[in-house]
């Protein structure tokens, strides 16, 4: 819990999140050799903080960066002034971190900056911010060790050599550096919610991750309404975890779903987050937009209940907001649920000719469900099939395949 602030505390003092993390494992591991002896401190973090901050000192005397400029001098009297006594104020509401410092935001932020690649960006917040091991994250995104262990060298590398700033962005390029650490959270939720590949359908550590990301982000930017927009779209889509996985851990779909197995309390919490999001004002974001549909399906006692027409007109503004062959797809459900699946079938159709989406195994997935209501299972079958070809997701192609052969007993 204390490792993110520890490194992100280091890192502005020592302007190197590579060292940062090393001596923050060091602080660690003194912890785990001197507390079964000597008993727990009274204050953890304040023990933890100051013997990361003493090794952070004994590092820079021992390399004499301080004694070489007047101004290093007067660095070391700074940093002295720090490891002064200090209680940290941390406490829980929920899994909600308050009162953390402009530190964390810092760390947030150079952990997903635009200088680093995707994958890196992801890679270097999960072990930063999220204290996850290299093969954690390995077996999370089903990558081998050595590559995610690369792509972190890389990140800090990358980092040191382009001289990245540890600070938060000035006001010009905040919004667009917070859409950064937006899209690497969400990144992130997305493949513990529906895995891309592998055996298992759901990776819910991953979901828990970036809802605490995002619940910390809205702690430490609570004016930005597009995080708030994030974190309600999250919790209420995590809400449904317990109700997408049958007895085997096979995957139930949205609308056959037990919707007395959805957690309220994550419910609750996304409407607070999304009314957050309206409270501030203006237009709603991609977030707020994604999450006010989800939030449509968790009023609905039932799926017959589900207000599809609303979804159809969101799903219409998100298009307009921010397009995308994927959100096409999405709206093209909308409009089948809403007005018929021969309104949506038409849209799919439109979408066979979009690139980007020729190996999305989604696609023929949508276009068999909807050929599929208008009784041409023929057609169906071969969609459901070629949709099962192209996923890399064990359960979900044994769905995709069980579904194409309930086309052939339909026929």
């Amino acid at each position: 819990m204390e490792s993110a602030r520890i490194i992100a505390s280091l890192a502005r003092m020592l302007r190197d999140v590579g060292l940062a993390e090393e001596l923050a494992q060091d602080a660690l591991v003194t912890a785990l050799e001197r507390w079964p002896e000597t008993g727990v401190p009274d204050n953890p973090a304040a023990w933890l903080m100051a013997a990361a901050k003493n090794r952070a000192l004994d590092r820079l005397r021992r390399a004499q960066m301080l004694v070489r400029k007047h101004e290093e001098l007067g660095r070391e009297l700074e940093i002295e002034q720090e490891l002064a006594p200090t209680e940290f104020d941390v406490k829980l509401a929920g899994d909600v971190v308050e009162n953390i410092d402009d530190d964390l935001l810092r760390l947030v932020f150079i952990s997903c900056h635009p200088v680093l690649s995707p994958d890196a960006r992801v890679a270097l917040t999960l072990r930063l911010l999220g204290g996850l091991t290299t093969d954690e994250i390995a077996r999370a995104f089903l990558v081998p060790e050595p590559t995610v262990a690369q792509r972190i060298v890389r990140a800090k590398r990358t980092l040191s050599e382009a001289r990245v700033p540890f600070e938060v962005p000035q006001a010009a390029e905040l919004a667009s550096r917070t859409a950064s650490v937006l899209g690497v959270i969400y990144l992130i939720f997305n493949e513990g919610y529906s895995a891309t590949a592998g055996d298992d359908w759901m990776r819910p550590t991953l979901c828990d991750e970036a809802l605490r990301l995002g619940r910390i982000l809205a702690e430490l930017v609570p004016q930005n309404a597009e995080v708030h927009g994030l974190v309600a779209l999250m919790e209420i889509q995590a809400s449904r975890s317990r109700a997408r996985l049958g007895p085997s851990g096979e995957p139930v779909l949205l609308l056959e779903q037990n919707r007395t197995r959805w957690d309220q309390l994550l419910i609750r919490r996304g409407f607070a987050a999304l009314q957050r999001a309206e409270e501030l004002g203006g237009a709603f974001g991609p977030y707020a937009l994604q999450a006010a549909i989800a939030a449509c399906h968790a009023r609905a006692l039932t799926a017959g209940d589900t207000d599809w027409q609303r979804i159809a007109a969101l799903y219409d503004a998100l298009s307009q907001l921010a397009p995308s062959p994927v959100v096409e797809l999405n709206r093209a459900v909308a409009l089948a649920m809403a007005f018929g699946p021969a309104v949506g079938l038409e849209l799919a159709d439109e979408l066979m000719a979009e690139p980007s989406l020729k190996s999305y195994h989604l696609l023929p997935s949508v276009r068999a469900d909807l050929l599929a209501k208008l009784g041409r299972n023929d057609e169906a079958r071969l969609e459901f099939e070629r949709a099962a070809s192209l996923t890399r997701n064990l359960r979900e192609r044994e769905l995709l395949l069980g579904r194409a052969q309930a086309c052939i007993a339909n026929s």
